[in-house]
């Protein structure tokens, strides 16, 4: 250290307590960043390299931004999953005695994102922390610094539970302890993109002992107290928004892992990865940015308690029987600013007036809503805004306050309305009544002196000054005007009565500016007061308008309200998948009836690719998971079990980061389905077994079919290309065929889309081939190569019957034989206490042993 000059010792100093973020050491007007954080900064943020001379034998590599506009390279860094720490002047250079006094004043990474421009309004930034204990159990805390929200969740499943709790957020970080597991660490990273942290301690500080008043568990006291000493590390700030602790009971909402979140497109897309085509897409029909947050956080954790789910039911429907104080609503709710951010920026210290004022109008707007809401006269509606508290006093404050135009910046005034404080009025008095005095003394001057362009100016230089051009100094007055500039064209002077008024004039303003930025901060103190009331106040809001949202839907696409059942059974009159629909637009969407009652559990489903059978399947799914939100559903009727769990294997991809196969992933979510289902729940299977051999996946297929009807008994529907498997329907008594209907016509395959009972009497895979435009020849010749294939199998179906009717012909008496020790273990093996995977590895390690 010693060889380098003292402001590049205490950058040092600073770096080593900042290893893992990027330093943005304030040099003047400019963010600089020094050795390795500049050869980095300079090649993620595209900035030019340069070095400076810091006293050692070598140039030091540097580069930086300007000061004004930090803000955007900073947002460049985070979305990247970098961290970034500000570092300040802390005393005026002025005064400095020496090197200018530096500190780390924020430390900002993907969790901690406080900045507007560097969030999405219609989604939650969450940070996360995850501990372990010794029986194995994990504790999953969250915490949205821009609203406030914790929450906290005991996983008692494993670490893949804990994987599908993490991905049911829109969570960017994670907080663990330094000896948490490295190989788990790197799975937060590959398979959920988070960025990692750490923190050892789990302490909570006295102050934040009401944040967990209500918590009991040594174990949540524990994860949650590891989280907020991280916030409290990185903010350095108030942190009087936190709202307390909300224990996340899993039990009370149904479980989403993440290949069904994902597989069924809740609130993104597979391909494109984006909103669009999504779930969330098609129902978000909110207003304001809280509310389109509270329908993912609804979507993302369905009901399971059937008073709850009915709650909604019953305001949504007060709600669409009446349209026009419904659009009152949604116009009302236009005004409506996002009042949850706007509630953590005041007690974060950064809101500025123009927020405030945000604030004001929304407030303005609340009353109106509430008595739009009593023209319903309905019950469940006066629910909805009996509770609510409009804060009358808090608006009142801001009104009497804030100018209505009031600046981005608070410190060059125009934030206060005359009349709030009577100091402030007379220092404004006094500044407006020079300004027009300088005006007066402008006219009097070019009347005496006889000069029609002399005029009186103001620079932050040289103050008030009389100018006058070079052609005209000749009919100035002897000894009054004193020379203050020479221009090249012109001279500047100040006069005696000039000079006084200056003083007062310029007095008055900085008194002013300074008394102003004052006053709002002990406004901004006093709405801090009421953060905690605005809280509750947005979700108040954010529940109307989720609703509301509900309601318009409902409307716009003729859902009907659900009704649920007791004895497990699905019975849905025309049902229509909700996206799908909506994305065929002007072509008529198929509806299909689900039927399922306590004689049926498994729906077997044969017909040809591009049929429908994914469609089918998925609807039943997020009609499902659309009425345990609350909404009403695409279909003319339904009758609905509540379903614990949705599990789904749908589509086939690699997953080329963790290196599995398509077949590995089948086989992993048919296993993890398998393992937790319940009878309470839903699976969806679609073409298991196709990543294999034809018997393999056969094999495979029937063996999950018979361990599901077995031993799971939940609810399935079963898509498969095995027409063999139809055969099941003989043996197992709640199993069910149907299929998709479709027709030949003319050499053409006509897809029908509807369900129907019954197996497929073909698949039509060539004909799919067809309309996909492969080559004429190739069709034909793989036409030809089925009908012989098809001949040589009705031939060998022939043999086998002769065959086994010969058996019959005449009895043979029985030979005894030695029973080897192969045949020995596979009498030995008990096939329906075996998961399929077993299955699979047993019959491994025979064919193994054979070939020994």
């Amino acid at each position: 250290m010693a060889q380098y000059t003292p402001m590049m010792q205490q950058y040092l100093k600073i770096k080593a307590e900042q290893k893992d973020a990027f330093l943005f050491f304030r040099l003047g007007d400019f963010y600089e960043m020094f050795f390795d954080d500049a050869l980095s900064a300079s090649r993620e943020l595209e900035i030019t390299l340069t070095s400076r001379d810091g006293g050692g034998e070598d140039r030091i590599p540097m580069c930086g931004v300007p000061y004004h506009s930090a803000e955007n390279y900073i947002k460049q860094l985070i979305e990247k999953g970098f961290k970034v720490a500000i570092c300040e002047q802390v005393e005026d250079p002025r005064t400095a005695k020496g090197v200018v006094k530096r500190e780390v004043v924020q430390l900002i990474t993907p969790g901690t994102v406080m900045e507007g421009s560097m969030l999405d309004e219609k989604e939650n930034n969450y940070l996360a922390s995850v501990s372990k204990f010794s029986d194995g159990t994990y504790t999953v805390s969250y915490n949205d610094l821009t609203t406030g929200e914790n929450s906290i969740a005991l996983v008692t499943d494993g670490f893949d539970a804990v994987l599908s709790e993490l991905f049911n957020r829109p969570v960017k970080e994670v907080v663990v302890d330094e000896s948490f597991d490295e190989a788990k660490q790197q799975m937060f990273k590959d398979r959920l993109g988070f960025t990692i942290s750490y923190s050892n301690n789990t302490e909570i500080d006295e102050q934040f002992y009401p944040l967990v008043e209500s918590i009991h568990s040594d174990k949540f006291i524990e994860g949650f107290g590891r989280l907020l000493q991280y916030i409290k590390h990185t903010q350095k700030r108030s942190l009087d928004h936190l709202r307390p602790v909300q224990t996340i009971e899993l039990k009370k909402y149904m479980s989403l892992d993440m290949y069904s979140k994902r597989n069924l497109e809740l609130v993104e897309t597979l391909r494109k990865q984006g909103k669009k085509g999504s779930l969330l897409s098609v129902m978000d029909h909110t207003i304001t940015a809280m509310g389109s947050r509270t329908l993912k956080k609804w979507l993302e954790r369905p009901l399971l308690l059937k008073e709850d789910i009915k709650g909604r039911h019953d305001q949504l429907e007060g709600l669409l029987e009446h349209f026009f104080e419904r659009e009152t609503i949604r116009e009302q709710l236009s005004s409506v600013y996002d009042l949850e951010r706007l509630a953590g920026r005041v007690a974060y210290g950064n809101v500025n007036a123009r927020d405030l004022i945000q604030l004001k109008h929304s407030l303005s707007s609340i009353p109106e809503i509430m008595e739009t809401l009593k023209q319903f006269e309905h019950p469940a509606v006066d629910d909805l805004f009996r509770s609510i508290d409009p804060l009358p006093n808090l608006r009142l404050l801001l009104e009497e306050s804030l100018n209505e135009d009031a600046p981005i910046t608070i410190k060059e005034g125009g934030m206060i309305r005359d009349g709030y404080h009577a100091q402030l009025d007379e220092y404004r008095d006094a500044s407006r009544n020079g300004k027009k005095w300088i005006a007066e003394l402008e006219a009097e001057e070019r009347k005496q002196t006889g000069i029609k362009s002399l005029k009186i100016g103001y620079n932050r230089v040289f103050g008030y000054y009389i100018e006058v051009t070079k052609a005209n100094i000749a009919h100035l007055p002897e000894g009054r005007y004193e020379r203050k500039q020479t221009l090249t064209n012109a001279e500047r002077y100040i006069t005696p009565e000039l000079k006084e008024k200056e003083s007062l004039i310029l007095e008055a303003q900085d008194k002013s500016m300074e008394l102003e930025y004052q006053l709002f901060l002990e406004v901004r103190e006093q709405v801090k007061e009421y953060v905690h009331p605005l809280q509750l106040l947005a979700e108040q809001i954010s529940r109307i308008d989720v609703l509301q949202g509900f309601a318009q839907l409902a409307d716009e696409q003729s859902y009907v309200r659900p009704q649920f059942n007791e004895n497990r059974t699905i019975d849905i009159k025309q049902g229509r998948h909700p996206v799908v629909e909506q994305v065929m637009k002007n072509e008529s969407f198929v509806p299909n009836d689900v039927f399922m009652d306590q004689t049926k559990d498994i729906l077997l489903i044969t017909g040809p690719n591009m049929s429908g059978k994914s469609t089918y399947m998925r609807q039943l799914a997020l009609t499902s998971i659309m009425a345990q939100i609350g909404s009403f559903v695409p279909c003319e009727s339904a009758s609905l079990a509540i379903f614990d769990q949705i599990f789904t294997r749908i589509g086939a991809a690699d997953d080329l980061v963790s290196g599995q196969s398509t077949f590995m992933v089948e086989m992993l979510e048919a296993n993890h389905a398998l393992s937790h289902a319940t009878e309470n729940s839903l699976i969806l299977l679609d073409e298991i077994g196709r990543g294999t051999s034809t018997y393999d996946g056969m094999a495979l297929a029937q063996a999950i079919v018979e361990h599901i009807h077995e031993n799971v008994r939940a609810k399935t529907l079963f898509s498969t290309h095995y027409h063999e498997l139809t055969t099941l329907e003989e043996e197992l008594v709640r199993l069910k065929n149907i299929h998709v209907r479709a027709e030949e016509y003319e050499g053409h395959v006509i897809f029908l889309h509807q369900i129907q009972d019954g197996a497929a009497d073909e698949s039509y895979g060539i004909h799919v081939a067809k309309l996909a435009e492969l080559p004429n020849e190739l069709i034909e010749r793989a036409t030809y190569l089925l009908n012989t294939l098809e001949s040589g199998r009705q031939e060998v179906s022939a043999a086998k019957e002769q065959q086994q009717l010969s058996l019959f012909e005449e009895e043979k008496p029985v030979q005894q034989k030695n029973t080897s020790p192969l045949e020995k273990r596979v009498g030995s093996l008990n096939l329906m206490e075996m998961t399929p995977m077993d299955a699979m590895n047993e019959l491994y390690q025979l064919q193994k042993q054979l070939k020994s």
